[in-house]
């Protein structure tokens, strides 16, 4: 009957002293799985992370380049002139003159 009861355990090969003697590997193995799936589920945040950063940087982008534009429209000579004219100043339509210094002799 011993003989048969331990052959079948051969058979398994799974019993308690085989349990405790492995017990240290078998909590390593656990602890590796544990590692592994939180590994996991942080790049999936880090990569959500990411494309968000992205998405606002495009939008921020979009922003700039927009203010821009408008910005290099309102500085044009005509705009300016427009926004002006309503404060008494105007364009001068006759070009400047050159004002010759005449007590400067050295012809």
């Amino acid at each position: 009957m011993e003989k048969e009861k331990n052959q079948r355990e051969k058979r398994f090969g799974i019993n308690y002293q085989f349990i405790i003697r492995n017990l240290p590997f078998f909590l390593f193995l656990s602890m590796l799985a544990v590692v592994y799936i939180y590994n996991g589920h942080y790049s999936d945040k880090l990569i959500k992370d990411i494309n968000k950063t992205g998405k606002e940087l495009k939008e921020l982008q979009y922003e700039y380049k927009t203010m821009k534009s408008e910005v290099m429209f309102r500085s044009k000579q005509s705009e300016l002139a427009k926004v002006v004219e309503p404060m008494g100043l105007k364009e001068l339509i006759t070009p400047p003159v050159v004002i010759i210094d005449s007590t400067d002799n050295e012809n």
